[in-house]
């Protein structure tokens, strides 16, 4: 901090603030590993998707992911175009698209979440295994809290 620069201390004691900034570091740990496979966020999130539901209608996935319609377009149409996954009829409704992983897809899932733990481990690197631990049941309790 440069010596003219305010302290903060106030802003800097805040839970949400403290949060944010865990937050943003990890999002750039992991953004910075899984660009190692020219990979970005949202990629790999609807690669995990398909992978645990598939095969899973794209309307589903995009409700599943949180991912805007058109957003999810682009982000299919950029998996589809590396080839690892595809697109087809849903053989339950021919109406909508059943989206699948490839080979290929699951062989970089696989890679991605080497790299994504890889990023975790350097995010808590500071804690011992029994903060971790705590610190993951607290953020859990946290993150899934009602309003």
């Amino acid at each position: 901090m440069a010596e003219n620069e305010p302290a903060l201390t106030r802003i800097r004691a805040l839970p949400s603030w403290l949060l944010n900034r865990a937050s943003a570091r990890g999002r750039r740990l992991v953004g910075e590993a899984l660009a190692r496979e020219g990979m970005r966020m949202p990629h790999h999130a609807v690669l995990s998707a398909v992978a645990d539901r598939g095969p899973v209608a794209q309307a589903e996935l995009g409700r599943t992911t949180g991912f805007d319609p058109k957003d999810m377009v682009g982000i299919l149409n950029d998996l589809q175009a590396a080839e690892l996954v595809t697109r087809a009829p849903d053989p339950t409704d021919r109406r909508k698209n059943a989206i699948s992983l490839t080979p290929e897809g699951r062989r970089l899932l696989a890679r991605l979440a080497a790299l994504g733990e890889e990023a975790n481990e350097t995010l808590l690197a500071v804690l011992s295994p029994a903060e971790r631990e705590q610190f993951l049941a607290l953020l859990t309790r946290v993150a899934e809290a009602t309003d």
